[in-house]
């Protein structure tokens, strides 16, 4: 079971963003990893050079 609190003094609400690569896939499995869970859809918009994705992450009990 996750932690009361989120890990490192982050606050409970994060919006992981960056390139639709793999990198940005490690880091939102490591939050889930890590007991965050996924809040919404991604958003994704194209930049004129690659697409850039957003995903927000919430640590359970706040987003009930």
């Amino acid at each position: 079971m996750p932690a009361t609190n989120p890990p490192d003094g982050r606050l409970p609400y994060r919006c992981l963003t960056g390139s639709n690569d793999q990198a940005f896939c490690e880091r939102v499995s490591k939050a889930l990893e890590e007991g965050w869970k996924l809040h919404g859809s991604p958003a994704l918009t194209f930049d004129g050079e690659q697409v850039m994705v957003a995903q927000a992450v919430v640590w359970p009990g706040y987003s009930d």
